[in-house]
């Protein structure tokens, strides 16, 4: 999820409401538990890019997501609110 999160940053999932296009979210595929950007709602779930489209593994690759949660703040190193895409398909 570069440039929007690191690997050893520590959030904040909110596991009420729904997700929205552009928010980033917290999903599952069978064996993997990922944090991507929500970009549509499809009959299998959700289809989600990483914010770093040459280094992810996302729903290009492994279809449609379950959300689990939308990930709302970090807490660490750089506390602070994590924003919608206005584009909803990466930052």
């Amino acid at each position: 999820m570069s440039p929007t999160l690191s690997d050893a940053d520590i959030v904040l999932v909110r596991r009420t409401g729904t997700a929205s296009p552009g928010d980033v979210v917290l999903v599952v595929w069978p064996g993997q538990l990922s944090v991507k950007r929500a970009v549509h709602k499809t009959d299998g779930g959700w289809f989600v890019r990483g914010d770093n489209p040459f280094g992810s593994t996302d729903s290009r690759e492994l279809g449609p997501a379950t959300v689990v949660g939308v990930v709302t703040w970090r807490l660490w190193p750089r506390p602070g609110r994590i924003r919608r895409s206005d584009q909803g398909g990466g930052a």
